[in-house]
């Protein structure tokens, strides 16, 4: 009888071995996404091969849990993307997730701290809604090149295009009061990825 289960236990080990081998962990691994109508979708591919959106966390469920479950293994690709991680950030007061999408490159000890000093100033204060801000429309000129109107209403449109945000407006208000706050992230797109700065 043992000699039995020794052998079972042998050509179990071997068939565990052979299926490794020949369905790799990385091709079993299946992504939660969501759809563009909100449902949740699972797939083998990328999110954005099946016209989804990586899931990301209910910041509500993060009360009581790890920091660590915030973890992204990403950047904001998408301006939308951006937006939601702001918001999140805001929703869930937690300054870090703010600066994970931080542009940092540059900035020195002392100006990292005042800059985190900000950043917790925003998360600490309810957040009402994130305006784009889109680039000034060039000013109208004559023939001969002169500025016959500054254009700053944008009344006289010059390209049919939109031109894209800039800057985010954070909509705010000060914590525990209702007087209107407003805080200009400027926008920074390096490495295929959108990053914000003071």
């Amino acid at each position: 009888m043992p000699r039995l289960s020794f052998l079972s236990c042998l050509a179990l080990l071997a068939i565990v071995s052979f299926a490794a081998t020949v369905w790799p962990l990385s091709a079993q691994t299946v992504q939660r996404c969501t759809g563009m109508d909100g449902k949740t979708v699972y797939t083998d591919k990328r999110c954005e091969d099946v016209g989804a959106m990586d899931r990301l966390p209910d910041p509500s469920a993060t009360v009581g849990a790890t920091r660590n479950s915030l973890y992204r293994d990403s950047c904001s690709r998408t301006l939308s993307d951006l937006v939601r991680q702001i918001t999140a950030a805001a929703d869930a007061r937690d300054v870090n997730r703010l600066a994970s999408i931080y542009w940092w490159s540059g900035v020195s000890n002392a100006s990292a701290n005042r800059i985190l000093d900000r950043l917790e100033a925003v998360v600490e204060r309810p957040l009402i809604s994130i305006d784009p801000i889109r680039p000034a429309p060039p000013p109208i000129l004559d023939a001969s090149g002169n500025v016959v109107d500054d254009n700053a209403d944008g009344y006289y449109p010059q390209s049919s295009q939109r031109d894209r945000p800039v800057a985010l407006r954070l909509q705010q208000t000060l914590r525990n009061s209702a007087t209107p706050s407003s805080t200009v992230l400027q926008l920074r797109r390096s490495y295929k990825c959108f990053w914000i700065t003071l």
